[in-house]
């Protein structure tokens, strides 16, 4: 069975692994579905700033996968999300390569409706990759996509985290003036938007240096082989490296790819279909679709602690009548509290007597020495003279007294 975090979400199984945690499949016992969380480990400022600004956008889009909610366990922290299980658009890409046109508008067009949703509320993305784009198990049915990762992005006009002369995000897919230093701004998310349009077209990273540098000695580049010129009208727009020459909004570009898709071809009867595969795969053993076999022994809102396993049956003590009653059936039981590891005795001093260990209640106590201690050893031979040596704890006393007056004197120094 999975590891129960914070009383409520059982940990199934790895299904990711980023730069900041692990993203688990697991079972929301509060919620009662299976969600995504990822987990971190609360070891650096930086995974933890992540976590505060992942933990910041609250979106409610078709097309936006923002966190939910969050737990902390020990010296983890988790945010869950909803559980997608198509991959990502590297995935379909790697499965199929160039996608049909008309395929990559539909992907298009939501990813721009859920980028609309998050300028809206001031927030730039600033990570806008194929990774970061998760796509739902629809099969070949209308592909069903969601914008992702929120670790780096921020708000417009709130101070950053970082210096402003280094560059926050993914290496080529960098607008060209997040290269320059510019403050984070929306035309940047399109510029990646353009980006990931081209890679989608051609089934390859796009090399955005080689077209910054077209653009700026040759102007606008051709379309690429196969992609249909009003299409290429409006990715070539995302793509220049002016941003006062781009969309200025989210909004603005999906209505230009309206126009554009009512411009395309018709779809060729030979035009394979597209199917979005279930990329998570079987549950492990002890899951279900229902949740973890043993959901019935885990009670929400609370850690699963296995229960000790029962004393074997023995023949009850009479009890004196002194003694109250036991206490009734619902009372708490007592967890039995290790005992504490062997402390060295101090100079002049043997080990403490057995009395001096844990009770069974988890607290210290004082027990009467037992009847059946063995004798005292015979005292030593007395020195000639009729002196007897000093006892072991009178010698201890004089050496008490002796570092006493040592450090009081110290001490009388240190003021002076």
């Amino acid at each position: 069975m999975g590891e129960i975090f914070a009383g409520r979400y059982e940990l199934a199984d790895p299904i990711g692994r980023g730069g900041a945690g692990a993203v688990w499949r697991a079972w929301d016992h509060r919620r009662r579905r299976y969600v995504a969380a990822k987990v971190l480990l609360q070891s650096d400022a930086h995974t933890l700033l992540r976590f505060v600004r992942e933990q910041a956008v609250r979106i409610d889009h078709p097309h936006v996968l923002a966190p939910a909610s969050w737990a902390a366990d020990d010296d983890k922290v988790l945010f869950t999300m909803d559980l997608v299980a198509g991959g990502s658009l590297a995935h379909v890409i790697g499965d199929y390569g160039p996608l049909p046109p008309r395929f990559v508008c539909t992907l298009l067009d939501q990813l721009l409706s859920g980028l609309a949703a998050v300028h809206a509320e001031g927030v730039v993305h600033r990570d806008i990759k194929p990774a970061n784009i998760l796509m739902e198990a629809t099969g070949t049915g209308r592909p069903h996509l969601r914008l992702s990762d929120f670790g780096i992005s921020m708000r417009k006009g709130e101070p950053r985290l970082t210096e402003t002369d280094y560059v926050v995000g993914t290496p080529g897919y960098f607008a060209p003036e997040q290269m320059l230093g510019a403050e984070p701004d929306f035309p940047a998310d399109l510029f990646a938007v353009g980006l990931v349009a081209l890679y989608l077209l051609t089934g390859s990273k796009p090399d955005s240096r080689a077209l910054v540098e077209h653009y700026l000695a040759h102007g606008t580049p051709g379309a690429p082989e196969g992609v249909p010129a009003p299409l290429w009208d409006v990715i070539a727009n995302l793509l220049r490296p002016d941003p006062q020459s781009r969309f200025r909004t989210a909004t603005g570009a999906r209505k230009a790819l309206a126009e554009a898709v009512e411009l395309l071809p018709v779809s060729s009867p030979d035009e394979y279909p597209v199917e979005v595969f279930d990329q998570l795969g079987p549950l492990p053993a002890g899951f279900g679709p229902q949740g973890p076999s043993s959901t019935d022994a885990v009670t929400p809102h609370s850690p699963t602690i296995a229960a000790p396993a029962p004393a074997p049956a023995t023949t009850p003590a009479p009890a004196p009548a002194t003694v109250p009653a036991a206490a009734p059936a619902t009372a708490p039981a007592v967890v039995p509290v290790p005992a504490a590891a062997p402390v060295a005795a101090p100079v002049g001093f043997g080990p403490p007597p057995a009395s001096y260990g844990p009770s069974q209640t988890g607290s210290f106590h004082l027990s009467p020495p037992s009847p059946a201690s063995p004798p005292a050893p015979a005292a030593p031979p007395a020195r000639p003279g009729g002196i007897a040596p000093p006892a072991p704890l009178v010698t201890a006393a004089f050496l008490a007294a002796a570092l006493l007056c040592f450090a009081v004197g110290v001490w009388a120094l240190t003021q002076m």
